[in-house]
């Protein structure tokens, strides 16, 4: 149920394109809006919002930045294809030969050789915050490897996955290259199988630096996830922190009853 203007004004401080736009982008999110759909014409938005022209065509224009909605003077403008992604978290584990780039979001795409992997830095640097108490390495050093996932050229996540020294010296994970088949198959060729993941997952605002690389619109939050990985008896072998847009994925989490 949308608010009247009036009633909106003393409960949501925003303007007024920016609270028509968080309605739209939730009915397009949820799929109350479907993928292809045209959204509703300036005129029924005016209607429904009591709003001036200008401010529904500031509305729309929010969407087509965040990637939600697309359209070209003299067409209507639709919700886009792919609106969101689902990923399937428990596919991070999966080991791969086939040189696919992080199996588990390749699976969210519909081409997964669209899926890209650029290298930003790989060294070993002091580790702190949640990644020490993660690794178990207060005040300790690891090394990390910075990477950029991009998906048909758009950038998806940015990367930051950190490795004991004992494990990744003298290996592939201290390299600046991609790891074909990804750390979960090298790391189990190491003698490191992964046994066991555990997710954090939070909304943030974003940093200046995840702000510029993921080419983020606005103010919308980004989606961080800390994940450690275990291998034998319960050692953290690998600390990976991974940032999406917040309105572009959702997370998808499987659980069963035990009997």
């Amino acid at each position: 149920m949308t608010l009247p203007s009036h009633e909106a004004d003393a409960r949501d401080p925003r303007p007024l394109h920016a609270r028509i736009a968080a309605d739209l982008r939730e009915e397009i999110l949820s799929g109350e809006l479907a993928a292809g759909a045209k959204l509703p014409s300036t005129a029924q938005l005016k209607d429904r919002f009591d709003a001036s022209n200008a401010t529904i065509q500031k509305a729309v224009h929010l969407l087509k930045d965040e990637g939600l909605a697309v359209g070209r003077a003299g067409a209507a403008v639709t919700v886009r294809e792919t609106r969101q992604r689902t990923v399937r978290p428990a596919d991070s584990l999966t080991p791969t030969t086939t040189g696919e780039v992080y199996p588990w979001l390749a699976h969210a795409v519909n081409r997964p050789s669209s899926v890209r992997s650029t290298v930003l830095s790989v060294e070993e640097v002091p580790v702190c915050g949640d990644v020490a108490e993660a690794l178990g390495a207060a005040h300790g050093t690891a090394v990390r490897r910075r990477q950029l996932i991009t998906i048909d050229g758009e950038p998806a996540e940015l990367v930051a996955s950190y490795y004991p020294l004992d494990i990744a010296r003298g290996t592939a994970l201290a390299e600046p290259r991609r790891i074909r088949g990804g750390t979960p198959t090298l790391l189990t060729e190491l003698g490191f199988p992964p046994r066991r993941s555990v997710d954090r997952v939070s909304a943030r605002v974003a940093t200046q630096e995840q702000y510029t690389a993921l080419r983020l619109p606005g103010e919308l939050p980004v989606l961080r996830t800390l994940r450690t990985v275990y291998g034998d008896g319960g050692r953290p072998v690998e600390v990976t922190v991974m940032v999406k847009a917040g309105h572009l994925y959702e997370l998808r989490y499987e659980f069963t009853a035990e009997a």
